[in-house]
């Protein structure tokens, strides 16, 4: 055996961590986890719809909404160590591959290294709002997209770059929707384990839940185009002010309540991920 031939030891090693029952625990733990944050977002997105005030619909929002209940601190930690382990798990698909036939192409390894750079900011936002850093996890999701917006604004190009970053996100969000109509998720599904209401349930909040999600994301990139062609700041919009901006519509409470539903739904179908998905 020569020396391109013999395996190394430490990749071996961590090829098998991958693959292990404990890198199981974390996705499905991180699944769960996402499925709280989006649970409570749609709860508050509800209140809102009703008149009820609600609070901040976005993460910022949910954390408080957990902070307050018994047990919140604790409750706070497991979230925020279920979304390191989300972290964990899409970086080593993004390593050594995903699950499924297509899992190893270059595009899904590098949509897993984006997803984990992204939960890796969710959950150290967690984790800090967890440990009492003012200003971390629970702060405005608004503001924070219009500083955002007003920081790159200022850079060489931005306008451009503030309207690209939108226009992607826009794309992204229809990306979410179409593939939650077209059912995607269930080639990740365990199906032969699953039984006929347990596919049901599935498919009424992935595909409910999806497209509520996916809306969301497309109203958000729409503000930021709109704040690089008026080279406004203040035109950007995170979360919860693009979902009281669905309120205004002609529609009114309604569709946001329609909207809220479907993002309490989408995290529903995170649990049921969490039970089902092949990982």
């Amino acid at each position: 055996m020569n020396a391109r031939t013999m395996p190394f030891p430490g990749r071996a090693a961590a090829r098998r961590a991958a693959g292990s029952s404990a890198m199981d625990m974390a996705a499905r733990w991180g699944l769960a986890a996402r499925g709280v944050l989006y649970v409570l977002i749609g709860v508050i997105a509800l209140r809102i719809a009703s008149g009820d005030g609600g609070g901040q619909a976005d993460r910022g929002g949910a954390l408080a909404e957990l902070a307050a209940r018994p047990m919140g601190s604790v409750l706070l930690w497991a979230v925020g160590a279920g979304l390191v382990g989300m972290a964990l798990w899409r970086l080593s698909e993004a390593v050594f591959g995903a699950a499924g036939a297509d899992g190893h192409k270059a595009r899904k390894r590098l949509m897993s290294a984006a997803r984990c750079v992204f939960y890796a900011f969710v959950a150290y936002s967690v984790l800090a709002f967890a440990a009492g850093e003012s200003g971390s996890g629970s702060g405005s999701g608004d503001q924070q997209s219009r500083d955002v917006t007003a920081r790159a604004l200022e850079l060489p190009g931005g306008q451009w770059i503030v309207g690209l970053a939108g226009a992607g996100i826009v794309v992204a969000g229809v990306w979410v929707a179409v593939r939650a109509v077209r059912r995607k998720y269930r080639k990740h599904l365990k199906v032969g384990a699953m039984s006929r209401r347990a596919r049901q349930f599935t498919d009424v909040t992935g595909v409910a839940g999806g497209v509520a999600r996916g809306a969301v994301f497309a109203v958000v990139g729409i503000f930021f185009v709109r704040a690089a062609v008026t080279y406004r700041p203040n035109e950007a919009k995170g979360l919860d002010d693009a979902l009281r901006t669905v309120a205004e519509t002609p529609a009114g409470p309604g569709l946001l309540g329609l909207v809220a539903a479907g993002m309490a739904l989408f995290g529903v179908f995170s649990f049921a991920m969490a039970r089902w998905r092949r990982v």
